[in-house]
């Protein structure tokens, strides 16, 4: 806009110079240089207004980048600082799982001793008990056994375990259960069904029903005695789900008297 008006202004100059009568006669000039001039001035000054504009956009872009680094710097010294506290409490709990480490170290030395003693005590009361399910009663102390050698399994679930097996033997006192079985040996074994109840009777009947038989505990074999067929084809019902509970005539063995020379 500056450059049009230095243009007109200059235009009419000319014109008033070149006007009838303006005043006495002037050589005459030639206005083509001075109108050049100014046009190179006007393009040098869009040229620098140019440059100048793109200085300030550069600027600004300048600040607004240094503005960014700035927050990003006091970001990051903010993330600085919670990762200390992070560290600091991590070093904390390092050193108390380090305790406990120590201290189920110390346990494991007390605790392994008395799970063998116990499984021990366990196979010791499988032998003497009443001879029923014994493959099963053995495999699961067997078991017990080889689990207190891995390492993999902690100590407080081998205590589990332990204490698991125990239960179970205790819950065999208080159930009345049927199942089938081996029974004899050799040539003379044979499949029978048993009846399990607690640990009070064990008793026996061939499939086909013709021989009836109980543990007798005190000279630890079996005996054959018909007369309690009915009585254990009616605790199979029971044990089936197929009949009531009622009661039951079995044998039971009576208590032992210790020699005299073992009483204390």
């Amino acid at each position: 806009m500056r450059s049009l008006v230095r243009l007109a202004y200059v235009a009419c100059a000319a014109i008033a110079a070149s006007a009838p009568g303006a005043g006495a006669e002037k050589p005459k000039t030639s206005l083509a240089p001075v109108v050049q001039e100014q046009l190179g001035a006007d393009r040098d000054a869009a040229a620098a207004q140019q440059r100048l504009n793109k200085l300030n956009d550069e600027t600004r872009e300048m600040l607004l980048q240094y503005r960014q680094y700035v927050s990003e710097t006091k970001n990051l010294g903010d993330y600085a600082k919670q990762l200390t506290a992070q560290v600091e409490s991590q070093k904390e709990e390092i050193g108390f799982i380090e305790q406990q480490l120590e201290e189920i170290e110390v346990t494991s030395r007390e605790v392994t001793p008395l799970m063998l003693r116990m499984l021990e005590t366990l196979e010791r009361f499988v032998e003497l008990d009443v001879p029923f399910q014994p493959d099963e009663r053995r495999k699961r102390v067997e078991s017990l056994r080889q689990m207190m050698g891995r390492a993999d399994v902690s100590i407080s679930e081998k205590y589990r375990r332990v204490l698991e097996a125990y239960q179970i033997e205790t819950e065999y006192g208080r159930t009345l259960e049927a199942y089938e079985g081996r029974i004899g040996e050799g040539d003379e074994a044979r499949t029978v069904r048993f009846l399990r109840l607690g640990r009070v009777a064990l008793l026996y009947q061939t499939i086909d029903g013709k021989e009836t038989g109980y543990w007798d505990a005190n000279r630890k074999s079996w005996v054959v005695d018909d007369g309690y067929r009915e009585a254990v084809m009616a605790g199979f019902d029971v044990a089936d789900k197929k009949g009531a509970p009622d009661l039951l005539t079995v044998p039971v063995p009576s208590p032992m008297v210790a020699p005299q020379g073992d009483r204390s």
